[in-house]
């Protein structure tokens, strides 16, 4: 008898679109890969100088905020979930209920792609959590775990 994984799953950005409700400037991540429903994946965030966090973070040396890295995990998280319990189009709502352990190891900036890895600690339910961590080439950037409730509308 073979021990056979299950496929990895991907969402793409009319997905994503479809389970959360994140738009431009605010949505972070560009696609999901390696999605084991219930477990894990990875986002991918591509880092552009034409975001408009840039005019302000910081003039002249564009460094991508580290709240908003974790805000792309948090939405990678959030994808997750949706994949893993058939969300798309029924207008979930995320929540953050904490953020601990958080740092940031290096700069990320413009021309950088972000993948931001998530696993699930606890889930199932409204409440879930995560671990977190965000690479540059292999290069650690930040890492967090977090918790997040999903609501989910009445009716």
């Amino acid at each position: 008898m073979t021990d056979q994984a299950a496929p990895m799953l991907t969402a793409d950005i009319q997905l994503i679109q479809r389970i959360i409700p994140h738009r431009y400037p605010f949505l972070l991540v560009d696609k999901v890969r390696d999605i084991i429903p219930n477990k894990t994946a990875t986002g991918i965030k591509n880092v552009t100088f034409n975001e408009p966090q840039f005019q302000g973070h910081f003039p002249g040396t564009p460094i991508f905020p580290g709240v908003q890295i974790i805000e792309a995990l948090a939405q990678t998280a959030c994808v997750l979930v949706g994949v893993s319990l058939d969300l798309a189009d029924k207008n979930m709502l995320v929540y953050f209920m904490g953020i601990d352990a958080a740092k940031f190891r290096r700069k990320v900036i413009p021309g950088d792609v972000l993948e931001l890895r998530v696993e699930v600690k606890r889930g199932g339910g409204k409440v879930w959590k995560f671990t977190g961590s965000a690479t540059v080439e292999g290069e650690l950037a930040a890492e967090c775990e977090f918790t997040a409730m999903m609501d989910m509308p009445k009716g």
